[in-house]
């Protein structure tokens, strides 16, 4: 049996029909950047988030890029996690600022808010909580010592679509949020896309100006803006998209469960810990092992595909070397980041592939006497 690690073609071929429609649509109206069909997605998108303004762009990159750059000046402070993606943290950069770390909880992979406070300086302006594999971070303690302190949240909500805290969706907890659509999201376009959501008109009139360099009105220019617009098509296949996510996710939560029941009796396994405030969508099912290497080797020459997010923390990549930080700084994203091994998690999924990807996880430790 052969597992890919996301089934993209799958999930296509459910909505084929409507997909062709609608990009058919779009060739109809001659309307390929921002126009119509982006603005109905921005509308259906901050309905589904319960917030006032969605603006589409063209990555989840520029989206952490332009929220960032809403309230910074350059050489400003930025907080955020050294577990997550680098584009978190380029676009932290790319606004200008400059990127502070402060360490994880070893349950939810998500940003300490008990180490958070300790962090922050007269510098600091922002704290971007990353809702990392599809489990939003304890916001409540994260806004109130950013209230405290008199700085802005920006939520990087690029793998939470969906998710929720204390019952409110991840990207209306913060003064502005950063959603990715990249393909293999939990809402994803078929190719680059992202948004800003944010209840603050301010912040949707610069967002919205920045990325159509710096206009309101074509050729008139009030400043130096970028490119950032999002496309046609895919404003009109995330308005398809977007009517399936809670079904697509509510899948992903069932194989998540059935999973966890069926890797309990592995005492090699730490299966993901769903918090108490949380509603997790799982964008990835991620797993602590004794030795993930060997195991997705394993996992490999049996036809099941896995991934690392991430393989090595931030700090201790040559990209942030000027930071001057050491192994030892980050202690509990060090320890995760060594231990953690994503399995196959699309909704598509089937129950025998589930059952087929866990026999072989277990049979890897008894052969391994890792139990």
């Amino acid at each position: 049996m052969h597992i890919p690690f996301v089934d993209l073609k799958q999930q296509y071929l459910s909505i084929q029909r409507e997909i062709k429609q609608e990009l058919e649509n779009v060739c109809q109206n001659a309307s390929f950047v921002l126009g119509p069909f982006v603005r109905t997605f921005e509308e259906n998108f901050s309905k589904f988030i319960g917030i006032k303004h969605t603006i589409g762009l063209n990555s989840g990159t520029s989206a952490v890029q332009l929220a960032v750059q809403s309230f910074i000046s350059p050489g400003d402070e930025v907080i955020t996690v050294p577990n997550t993606f680098i584009a978190t943290t380029e676009a932290i950069t790319a606004a200008g600022g400059k990127v502070v770390f402060v360490d994880i909880e070893g349950e939810s992979f998500n940003m300490d808010p008990a180490k958070l406070e300790s962090a922050i300086t007269p510098r600091t302006k922002v704290i971007v909580p990353v809702h990392l594999f599809g489990q939003p971070a304890d916001m409540d303690p994260i806004l109130e010592i950013a209230h405290k302190h008199k700085v802005f949240v920006v939520e990087d909500a690029a793998q939470a679509h969906g998710a929720e805290y204390n019952g409110r969706k991840a990207g209306s907890l913060g003064t502005a949020a950063a959603f990715s659509f990249y393909p293999g999201k939990n809402l994803g376009a078929y190719g680059e896309g992202g948004a800003i959501t944010t209840n603050s008109d301010d912040i949707a009139g610069f967002v919205k100006m920045y990325r159509d360099h710096g206009s309101r009105e074509k050729y008139i220019h009030e400043f130096e803006g970028h490119n950032m617009r999002m496309e046609g098509f895919q404003g009109a296949i995330l308005s398809v998209k977007l009517k399936y996510l809670e079904k697509w996710n509510n899948a992903r939560r069932n194989h998540a469960r059935l999973y966890n029941k069926l890797l309990r009796d592995d005492p090699s396994v730490i299966t993901p810990l769903e918090m108490s405030y949380a509603k997790h969508v799982y964008h990835l099912y991620v797993i602590r092992v004794p030795d993930r290497e060997k195991l997705q080797q394993y996992l490999n020459e049996n036809g099941i595909s896995s991934g690392f997010h991430y393989k090595y923390p931030l700090h201790l990549q040559k990209a942030y070397q000027y930071l001057g930080h050491m192994q030892g700084d980050f202690p509990v994203t060090e320890k995760v980041m060594n231990e953690i091994i994503s399995l196959p998690m699309y909704p598509e999924l089937t129950e025998d592939q589930i059952e087929y990807v866990v026999h072989h996880v277990k049979k890897f430790h008894k052969i391994n006497n890792c139990s």
